[in-house]
């Protein structure tokens, strides 16, 4: 069973360090998930505490090992009406393909679940087809509602390409 902590003003380098490992890193222990059409940092600490500091409502929680190793994190927050929105979902990349993410995943629905949330949404970027197969597979549903890609706001990342947006999945819980 996996226990999600809540993270804590101390912890948030260490979440920044784990996401640009997963969403960015490249070498032989990148994350079959990397982001490989952005180029820089997919966090900060500064950004990662203004975007905390401006969801009150959301948290990232944790999941550690026996020996206190961060294996993954995740930002939860309640919307409205039981909707719940999922993002920086990461595992580290030298442990995946050990069914960490599904697991990692799971714990996150059920936190929430057991907070009144109904359906949990998300938003992944309209070219990361494997990564949205994923969530398929899991019970997500693209909703047909997409988002336009934050251009001009280079505190996600530096595009490479031009055709980038969000799309939005959804699963009823």
């Amino acid at each position: 069973m996996i226990e999600l902590t809540p993270a804590a003003e101390a912890d948030i380098p260490e979440i920044v360090e784990l996401s640009n490992w997963a969403y960015r890193g490249t070498g032989e222990v990148a994350s079959w998930t990397v982001e490989s059409y952005l180029q820089g940092e997919r966090t900060t600490v500064e950004s990662l505490r203004a975007d905390l500091a401006a969801n009150a409502s959301a948290q990232v929680l944790l999941w550690r090992d026996a020996g206190g190793e961060l294996l993954g994190h995740v930002w939860l927050e309640p919307l409205d009406e039981g909707v719940w929105y999922l993002g920086l979902l990461s595992v580290r990349p030298d442990r995946q393909g050990r069914k960490l993410g599904r697991g990692l995943l799971t714990a996150a629905e059920d936190y929430a679940r057991e907070r009144g949330a109904r359906r949990m949404r998300m938003t992944v970027i309209n070219v990361r087809d494997t990564l949205i197969a994923w969530y398929q597979r899991r019970g997500y549903a693209l909703t047909g509602d997409v988002r336009p890609f934050p251009y001009g706001d280079d505190s996600f990342g530096k595009p490479l390409r031009d055709d980038l947006s969000f799309v939005v999945l959804e699963r009823a819980l």
